[in-house]
């Protein structure tokens, strides 16, 4: 990116009652999108799917991550690793749609073959006619390009450039306040997980999300629930912002059942719930009884996919009496998620105004946002000095 298309960053980088918020070009401009392909999304741990996404052994699932063909593969040891979805003879596609394998990775094109741990295995005709090796093909340097990648509340998490800290360190101020939902977590099945398509920069949904400013405008429904007096901002700078509500209400049945609490919450968690966006691109939120996670995927720079997953306490199968519930909670958060789609489409929109300046943020309710809108302008400001 040339340096007289560098956006001016020091405006965002001062306190809040003082800030703008980041400039037009992070929301219009196709060289800014793929400077924060790089400095925010590669260079950092970036989720990409959830391990639900590929539950059974051999179970190998591709996706085109920001251009990054990838495939995601639950080995035969029960672990879950992310490969490059390219075949080293000569970088043909290897996998094409969702599938299980019983057996090896086989390319469609001349057949080398990997283990579902990525070893190149085997390798036909390579050296000639009936004969499948060659002394130029070393396969312990020919597996498959491994991507750094770690699993975490079913959230698979990608390093694509290799450099981002510790996974451990990233996480270490989340897992520390949420540490009582360190547990295992079953996902409520098929009609626990949607997706919803918006016409929005990925960064729009972040910010939108990080604040209950808008509650009583966009969710009125919630709002009368969980009102805007009862939300408290949530702020680690560097790591993650949100909001937090100290009234919750778990949802019933019409016969008055409701989910089962994780084990051993402490008593805070009786009446509250926090909602905290993990930086670059995971939106979390953690109740007595639920948990959820939306992994967003930039599509391009005005189009994104909202991938929402929804998490219980107990197995569905041990809890089929509530069956009903997990579907009518599912439709209860699609409800809330939907009813934010026009407000972040329509930010989206607003940036084609060539006069908008970042905006101005409220000292008191928009501080979560600024503190994404900090973190995004440090980490570019942290790259371009290291071009």
């Amino acid at each position: 990116m040339s340096s007289e298309h560098l956006s001016n960053l020091e405006p965002v980088l001062t306190s809040t009652d003082k800030a703008k918020g980041l400039p037009n070009q992070h929301y219009v401009s196709e060289e800014v999108f793929e400077e924060e392909k790089q400095a925010i999304l590669f260079d950092n741990w970036s989720a990409i799917g959830n391990g639900k996404d590929i539950p059974n052994i051999g179970d190998v699932k591709p996706m085109n991550f920001l251009g990054m063909p990838l495939i995601m593969v639950r080995d035969s040891s029960n672990n879950i690793n992310v490969f490059q979805n390219t075949c080293r003879h000569r970088g043909m596609i290897l996998i094409e749609e969702p599938t299980n394998i019983n057996g090896v990775i086989r390319c469609p094109y001349h057949s080398w073959c990997y283990k579902l741990s990525g070893e190149l295995c085997v390798t036909p005709m390579v050296g000639g006619m009936n004969t499948d090796s060659h002394e130029s093909i070393k396969n312990d340097e020919l597996g498959l390009f491994k991507i750094r990648s770690t699993v975490w509340q079913d959230i698979i998490f990608v390093n694509i450039s290799n450099n981002a800290p510790e996974f451990t360190k990233y996480t270490s101020k989340v897992i520390e306040r949420w540490s009582e939902f360190e547990k295992p977590l079953y996902y409520g099945g098929e009609g626990s997980s949607f997706s919803l398509s918006l016409d929005t920069n990925w960064k729009l949904a972040v910010e939108n999300y990080c604040e209950s400013y808008h509650l009583p405008w966009v969710h009125p429904e919630l709002n009368v629930t969980s009102s805007i007096e009862d939300h408290y901002h949530i702020e680690e700078k560097g790591y993650f912002s949100g909001q937090g509500s100290r009234v919750y209400n778990q949802i019933k049945s019409d016969d008055g059942k409701v989910f089962p609490d994780f084990e051993g919450l402490s008593s805070r968690w009786n009446t509250a719930s926090e909602y905290i966006a993990l930086y670059p691109n995971v939106l979390l939120g953690v109740h007595r009884d639920h948990v959820f996670s939306i992994i967003l995927e930039p599509i391009s720079i005005n189009k994104t996919i909202e991938h929402v997953s929804i998490y219980y306490s107990k197995d569905p199968s041990e809890m089929t009496e509530l069956s009903p519930l997990i579907d009518k909670n599912a439709s209860f958060w699609k409800t809330v998620f939907n009813e934010d789609v026009g407000v972040v489409e329509g930010m989206q929109r607003g940036r084609s105004g060539l006069m908008f300046d970042g905006g101005k943020f409220s000292p008191i309710m928009d501080s979560a946002t600024h503190c994404f809108h900090q973190w995004i302008a440090q980490t570019l400001k942290d790259y371009r000095s290291n071009l």
